[in-house]
C-alpha cells in the first residue's frame, strides 16, 4: 500500500505492459525501440541486490521487501499507512485488521 506521492518512487518492471492502449513501452507511443534489449537498456530500473539496501521495518523489525520503504506490507496493512513514508491512508476505526 503506497500513497499517491510515493507512487513515482516505486520501481518499474522491465517486462512489457500487456495492455496496448496507454502502455508506455509500445512502439506506437515512441517509448520502445524495435529489437531493443530491455535488460541492457533499463539499467536504472533493473533490480540489483548488491547495491540496494533493504531497511528494517520500523514497527516489527523484519527486513522490508521494497527498496526505499520503511514499513513491511503486513504492518502497513494493519496500520493502514503508506509503506514508504508512513502517511495515514484511511481510518481503521471500524475495521478488524488482521494479517492472518
Amino acid at each position: 500500500m503506497v500513497c499517491d506521492s510515493c507512487q513515482k518512487k516505486v520501481g518499474k518492471v522491465i517486462t512489457p505492459d500487456p495492455w496496448k492502449n496507454g502502455a508506455r513501452n509500445t512502439t506506437e507511443s515512441g517509448g520502445r525501440k524495435i529489437n531493443e534489449n530491455k535488460a541492457l537498456t533499463a539499467g536504472k530500473h533493473r533490480f540489483s541486490p548488491y547495491t540496494a539496501k533493504f531497511e528494517k521495518c520500523r514497527i516489527c523489525r523484519q527486513i522490508v521487501h521494497q527498496v526505499g520503504s520503511h514499513y513491511c506490507q503486513a504492518c502497513a496493512y494493519k496500520k493502514s499507512i503508506c509503506a514508504m513514508c508512513g502517511k495515514k491512508m484511511m481510518s481503521t476505526k471500524n475495521y478488524k485488521q488482521s494479517s492472518a
